[in-house]
Formats: structure tokens, C-alpha cells, sequence
């Protein structure tokens, strides 16, 4: 390691609560300013190289990614938030004669260095895998991944046991939808010989858990049985297929795990008919995924007017509708599958969706490959028939959670992801989020409480993003929205929609405007976002001072 010394930039041109890339050596370094402090990092987020200099710093040192809301600490470069896998270095910043010394590992600042393992106050290394009893974790992907990051973080020392039914270590879900990569191995976080060495964790791929004894305290997976002394519950979701004549052909697919992403990939083939059924997220991301495959078709069966429209409205689902009418997606909106019909040639397989529109008229859709994109079911069968679960898990197969994610009622017993029944910050409103990011966060959160002994209530702002023609963005929680202010076009794919509730603004979504939801994400957080009457009289989200020494009272 060769540290070097640079004069970087001029003191008086980073004033407070700004932040500012600046070169080093074939490198960058990101300078932050909080009062007379001057902070140096890594420049680039650890999740997807997003610069950070573009994104949002918070009097209370946070700094937040413009992409994707992954947050860091920049005074220690240690990861805030979810879904940043891995901490951005720390560089010593001084001021002397007027310029802003930077003090690094010039290898430490480029792209291919821009990230460091988290700092771990426990790696388990004194624990035999398959000895003792300590934390278990029932299902192996986001949440699961942040738990066990955050639990030797914060300097739990005990076993860390997790059961995945997947045959791979916890992955990067997102690129499944949004770009079908098929290789788990570029897929994964660490692989189990990284968990084992760096973090103690015995992790068993393949489990299928059958159930939970809580008066023995053991999870059971056939004829083995795991014990505990403190359960995590994050089994994720199971996706969802209509009750229909034809839904388990076997080309009529959903997407969950890396072998549903291999079927989908090579059955939308060049000349190859698709059929989707379902106009949200998942349904729309694989859309974007293979419409550069010269297929002959593809038709997306929604029951809105427009796609999206429930979480994002109207206007927003036009314009994106809009986007993909233009790139040959034909559409079927306000329809109704009643069926699909087995192919002439092989009865095994989907030939045909024939759909039935709000005026009765029935279309057949030919096809070769079926989506079937309409939303995912809590994966918690295995709680159905364990005793002491009866009143926490409900008719949907929510677990009903408190504000730390414990189940309740339960002692040592917690549910994160998309399994959770959680009240939300703010309202106190029980809601599950089915997002990636939030299953994050909550491991994140419950790792910290296990470590320290002390509960974390949660209170992280949910967000999500859609890859759409360009990025969609989005933060908070809309459901129940009453009215929508767009400032922008949305058939531009370049605007910012504000989610409206008795005069509150309770979310947020743009197109080609960033860094205005992170900030967003912030203001929420810390109860500052604007009135509906201050955004429709024009006051812009992005003046509000979250950053300098001056809004340090309010941020802290």
C-alpha cells in the first residue's frame, strides 16, 4: 500500500453541505463538507458505480446513492442502507494553505477498487459450522444477505445457520427481470466459501423448511431438525398464477429464482410469439428485457386502463405505454384471461390466451411462451401447519410483525421481506412492501437489534426502480393515494410525479431527474417533505436544506 498526499481543489470551493468529485492521480475521490469538517471516499456507489457526488448528503453525515438509495456514512465510508453489498474506503482530508489535501492508496480511488469489505466487529471465526445453536434464518436472498452483513457488523459472535430452499448463496434479484442473467455466479454476493471464511456462516442450500417446533425452539426441514435461540423468517415470496384452464403448460412461465430466468431465456428466441399476462414491474422489466430479440410478437394482457397504473396512475402509465407501443408491444388493456389453450402439436404446451375485453369481444393470442406476471404470495405454507403461528400469520399468509420485525407475541422470533406485516413510520398503517430493497433493510435493521440486544424500530423510506426506457425511480408508499402533481411529460419519459393523501405528499416517481427522489427519500424519512400546496406553488424538494450545518438541528 503506497499512500500519496494531493492539494485536490481549493478549500473556498466546497462550501458547506455540498459535495464535489475531484481527480486523484487515474482516480476520484468524493469531498464532503459538513460545517468545517472536510470528508474524503470512494466516488463511486459500491452497488453500481453511481456517483455519489450526484446524489444527496444530510447534515447527519449520510450520503445517499442517486440510482438506487443505497446510503453511506461519510465520515467512516461504513454502509447506511441497503442495497449497498460493500463500505466505500475512508481517506484522511485536511486543509493546508488554503487547499484540501487528500491522503490515499491511489489505487484505492479508481472504479475497480471503489469498494471495501464492511468492518466486521465479529466474523464468528470461533464458531464450528453446525455447532451450537445461535441466529437461524429460514430463506436465503436479500434479506438474508443484510442480516447476516449487519449481524457481524454490529459484533454478534454466535452461529449463523441459514436454510435457502435455492441452490446458490443470496443473489442480486433485480438483474434476474431486468436483464434475464442466467448465471448464478454472477449473480451472487459472496459465494458460500466467503460466507463460511469471512462471516462464520453455515449456509445449507437446498433446504426446504417444513415447519417450525417453537416449544423446542428448531426449525424443521424433513427429517432434520435445526435449533435456535433466535428464528429470522425471510422466505420471501412465492409468485402467483391465475386459476385458469392451461396455467401449468410447461411454457407458461413466472420468474423468481435463476431457473425460471433459464426457461424464459431461451423460449424468447428470435421468431418466437410471447404472451404476457400482467402490466406491472416484473411483467414490464422482462418486456424491456427481450424486445431486442426480433421476436414476432409480444402482447401484454392488463386488467388497468394502462400499464402501472394502480401505483403510478394514469398519466405516468400513458407515457410508458407510450414507450413500448413504440417498440412493437401491442397491449390488451381492461381484458380478462379466460383461458389458455394447449398447442395443436404438443397438448404439454401453451398454443394460445385467449383474452375477453371490457366490451365482451374475445381475442386469441397465439403463443409460444406464457409470462404469467401478477404478483407473488407470501412463502409461508410452512407456518400454516406450525403451532403458535395460528393467529400471527393471516389469510394471506402475511406474518404480523411489530415496528422491530418481531413476530408478534413470539419471543426470538422475526419476520423480514416480503413476508412481513409491518406498521409503517409515520401512520403506524400495517402494509407488506414487495420490495427488494426493503427486504434489505430489514436485515439490516434486525441485525443490528440480535447484535446489540436493543430494539431498531424501522423506519426506512421504501425504495424501488424500474428499468422502463430509462429509470424510473420511485420512493415511499402510495397506496391510497387521492390526487397526483406531475411536474414534467411523462410521454417523454422525463418527469416527477408527487403521490398525494389529505393534502400530504406520501410518495414520489421520476424519469431523467435525478437525484429528486433520493432527496425525496430523505424528506420523508425526516418528516421535512413539502405540503401538495407548497409542490403545486412551485417550491422545488431539491431547495430544501437537509445538507448544511444549519439543518443539522432538524436532520439529527
Amino acid at each position: 500500500m503506497s499512500q500519496k498526499t494531493i492539494a485536490v481543489l481549493d478549500a473556498s470551493e466546497l462550501k458547506d453541505g455540498e459535495m464535489k468529485e475531484v481527480a486523484f492521480e487515474d482516480g476520484k475521490v468524493l469531498l464532503s463538507r459538513l460545517g468545517d469538517n472536510i470528508h474524503a471516499t470512494s466516488a463511486l456507489c459500491t452497488h453500481y458505480g453511481a456517483p455519489l457526488a450526484k446524489g444527496v448528503l444530510t447534515a447527519d453525515g449520510r450520503v445517499v446513492c442517486p440510482w438506487h438509495g443505497a446510503c453511506f456514512n461519510v465520515c467512516t465510508g461504513d454502509i447506511e442502507d441497503a442495497p449497498a453489498p460493500t463500505a466505500l474506503h475512508s481517506f484522511k482530508a485536511q486543509i493546508v494553505d488554503g487547499k484540501i489535501n487528500v491522503t490515499a492508496d491511489p489505487a484505492n480511488t479508481t472504479s475497480a477498487n471503489k469498494s471495501r469489505q464492511p468492518k466486521l466487529l465479529a466474523t464468528g471465526s470461533s464458531v464450528t459450522a453446525g455447532q451450537g445453536k445461535g441466529v437461524v434464518v429460514v430463506g436465503g436472498g436479500s434479506g438474508a444477505f443484510h442480516l447476516i452483513e449487519s449481524l457481524r457488523e454490529h459484533g454478534y459472535n454466535g452461529p449463523v445457520t441459514v436454510l435457502s430452499k435455492e441452490t446458490y448463496t443470496p443473489i442480486d434479484r433485480t438483474k434476474l427481470s431486468k436483464a434475464l442473467i442466467t448465471d448464478p455466479s454472477k449473480l451472487e454476493y459472496r459465494s458460500a466459501a466467503d460466507l463460511r471464511a469471512k462471516y462464520g456462516v453455515d449456509f445449507r442450500a437446498g433446504v426446504e423448511v417444513s415447519g417450525i417446533d417453537l416449544s423446542a425452539k428448531e426449525v424443521i426441514a424433513g427429517a432434520t431438525r435445526v435449533p435456535y435461540e433466535t428464528l429470522v423468517l425471510a422466505s420471501g415470496g412465492v409468485p402467483r398464477r391465475l386459476p385458469i384452464a392451461g396455467k401449468d403448460s410447461s411454457n407458461v412461465f413466472t420468474l423468481r429464482g435463476v431457473e425460471d430466468a433459464k426457461k424464459i431465456d431461451a423460449a424468447a428466441k428470435e421468431g418466437k410469439r410471447l404472451v404476457v399476462i400482467g402490466s406491472s414491474f416484473i411483467s414490464m422489466e422482462l418486456v424491456v428485457a427481450v424486445t431486442s430479440r426480433k421476436l414476432a410478437s409480444i402482447d401484454v394482457i392488463g386488467q388497468e386502463e394502462f400499464p402501472f397504473e394502480l401505483v403510478l396512475g394514469k398519466e405516468v402509465g400513458a407515457g410508458l405505454k407510450k414507450f413500448h407501443e413504440s417498440k412493437g408491444v401491442k397491449f390488451h388493456m381492461q381484458s380478462k384471461v379466460e383461458k389458455i389453450v394447449p398447442s395443436e402439436s404438443d397438448p404439454s404446451q401453451a398454443g394460445a390466451v385467449i383474452v375477453t375485453s371490457s366490451t365482451g369481444q374475445s381475442t386469441t393470442l397465439p403463443a409460444d411462451a406464457v409470462i404469467m406476471g401478477v404478483g407473488v404470495a407470501p412463502a409461508t405454507e410452512y407456518l400454516r401447519s406450525s403451532k403458535g403461528f395460528e393467529q400471527v400469520v393471516d389469510r394471506t399468509g402475511a406474518v404480523q410483525v411489530d415496528e422491530f420485525l418481531r413476530v408478534k407475541g413470539l419471543d426470538n422470533v422475526y419476520a423480514i421481506g416480503d413476508i412481513a406485516m409491518y406498521p409503517q413510520p409515520g401512520t403506524g398503517e400495517p402494509r407488506r412492501i414487495e420490495h427488494w430493497n426493503v427486504a434489505g433493510n430489514h436485515g439490516r435493521a434486525v441485525g443490528k437489534t440480535i447484535a446489540e440486544g436493543k430494539g431498531q424500530p424501522f423506519a426506512k423510506v421504501p425504495i424501488f426502480w424500474s428499468a422502463q426506457g430509462q429509470q424510473l425511480r420511485y420512493c415511499g408508499v402510495g397506496a391510497g393515494y387521492d390526487d397526483i402533481i406531475i411536474d414534467g411529460n411523462p410521454d417523454e419519459l422525463k418527469f416527477v410525479a408527487y403521490y398525494v393523501k389529505e393534502g400530504k405528499i406520501i410518495a414520489m416517481a421520476s424519469m431523467q431527474r435525478d437525484p429528486i427522489v433520493v432527496r425525496g427519500s430523505e424528506l420523508l424519512r425526516l418528516g421535512l417533505m413539502p405540503s401538495a400546496a407548497e409542490i403545486r406553488a412551485g417550491k422545488d424538494v431539491l431547495t430544501v436544506d437537509i445538507s448544511s450545518v444549519n439543518a443539522k438541528p432538524k436532520v439529527a
